[in-house]
């Protein structure tokens, strides 16, 4: 007798392909974790930068001039948001390599090309119709609120002035929780870019209280990194990047 084909032998060869004495067995719907684990996120993404600070800030200084040099060019700037989710892929496939008693090496960052690609990509269009979206939602409120509020800039108005931010916030966070999980999602454990985006946001709604707190804490990095001449970033964006695998491992495996 024929069987029917199982809709999730795929993702089923990703979760075997990882269930090993580092990791440990693949956890589907994702744990749920204390508050504090947000901070532990990052700390172990700084650990991992710790490995091979002159690769990782190598790896940073290629990223941002890839980036750059993409979004300068008219037409293809959108092509940023294709790209991102390719490298970060890649930067994981690192971090999973330190993970297993290897060592990064510079041209992980671009391993992503090589590891479910098509992936990859497609978790970038999303984004980028997400973000095109989230971008028209908040013009029409910015453009409403400002007809309400006229000529007048007093106490009263703020309410509404500050209706941009607000509907900004309240759409980007739940677009974050979709996609900061997805790209190892896609490389590891061969999940569609869909189902990937679907597993990171329930994984992270499992998770809102450390996923909130984690956020704030690279808000705050952000800032600092950004005082000496944007130089922090050498270092932040490797630990960033590190931290979302961190964060991965953390609420996908359990030892």
């Amino acid at each position: 007798m024929n069987s029917e084909p199982n809709p999730f032998e795929a993702a089923a060869v990703g979760v075997d392909q990882h269930r090993d004495a580092v990791i440990g067995s693949f956890v589907p719907e994702g744990r749920c974790l204390p508050v504090g684990h947000g901070f532990q996120w990052l700390a172990r993404g700084w650990a991992i930068f710790r490995t091979a600070p002159g690769t990782w800030m190598g790896i940073a200084v290629v990223f941002m001039l890839l980036i750059l040099a993409v979004s300068s060019v008219p037409f293809l700037d959108v092509a940023v948001n294709l790209l991102i989710p390719v490298l970060i892929g890649g930067v994981s496939i690192g971090c999973k390599e330190i993970d297993d008693g290897g060592e990064v090496r510079f041209m992980h960052l671009f391993a992503g090309f090589t590891s479910n690609p098509g992936g990859l990509l497609l978790i970038g269009l999303l984004y980028l119709a997400a973000m095109l979206v989230l971008s028209a939602v908040v013009g029409v409120v910015v453009a409403l609120a400002t007809m309400l509020v006229g000529s007048r800039y007093d106490a009263a108005s703020l309410p509404l002035l500050s209706l941009g931010f607000l509907t900004t916030l309240l759409l980007f966070v739940p677009m974050a929780m979709a996609i900061w999980l997805a790209p190892p999602l896609v490389v590891f454990q061969r999940l569609s870019a869909v189902q990937a985006i679907k597993t990171s946001f329930f994984a992270a709604w499992r998770n809102f209280a450390p996923f909130c707190l984690y956020g704030l804490l690279v808000l705050l990095a952000a800032v600092i990194a950004s005082l000496p001449l944007l130089l922090g970033w050498l270092v932040l964006l490797p630990v960033l990047y590190a931290s979302l695998y961190a964060f991965y491992r953390d609420v996908f495996f359990e030892r």
